[in-house]
């Protein structure tokens, strides 16, 4: 498999947000988002399962985080039974247009286009942008069964609109109570 990075730190987003975290970077996408913060085209390792595993094994937590790019692309059912059999707990960030593979723990759906294949997953998480992502764009993904749903504000390295799109995701969770905020918590404590 074509990995970006593994690293371990805390969970920065979504309902995991806190939690020590072993992440799994994996190179390309299939799509191409402006606000995109990852360069997850550049393949540092190319791993296979038994290479995985042995990277992660030297951090306590068991809580992974298949991320990207896409991990679609790339997960397969035999790298998830592996993880589990060492007693991992797996979650996935997509963007939900490739079904991942059935046994995952928590999927984590962060779609950028009106159509995903999912019908039901764990968490919906929208990244507001304030220029493509509208409340009927949100509202949308109210259709999709989830435990939880969160809306983030985009970090566009711009103090003065990072705070704007912040107030803009306030006033929308407050009129919409069965969104909750999402933050990029990592941004803010200066970890990875």
């Amino acid at each position: 498999m074509k990995i970006n990075e593994i690293f371990y730190s805390l969970q920065g987003e979504g309902y995991f947000s806190g939690t020590p975290s072993v992440f799994i970077r994996f190179c390309g996408c299939n799509l191409n988002c402006s606000f995109c913060d990852t360069d997850h085209n550049t393949a540092n390792m190319e791993l296979s399962d038994e290479d995985i595993l042995s990277v992660i094994a030297e951090w306590p937590s068991r809580h992974v985080v298949l991320t990207g790019g896409e991990p679609s692309l790339q997960v397969t059912s035999e790298l998830i039974s592996k993880l589990h059999d060492k007693g991992y707990y797996v979650q996935a960030e997509t963007n939900g247009t490739v079904r991942l593979p059935d046994a995952i723990d928590w999927i984590t759906c962060s779609p950028k286009t009106e159509k995903i294949a999912y019908d039901e997953v764990d968490e919906i998480k929208i990244i507001y942008t304030g220029t493509n992502t509208n409340h009927q764009f949100i509202r949308h993904f109210e259709t999709v069964k989830a435990k939880c749903y969160n809306l983030q504000p985009c970090d566009v390295g711009i103090q003065q609109k990072n705070v704007e799109l912040m107030a803009e995701c306030i006033d929308f969770i407050k009129a919409n109570p069965n969104w909750n905020l999402s933050i990029q918590s990592h941004k803010l404590l200066g970890i990875r």
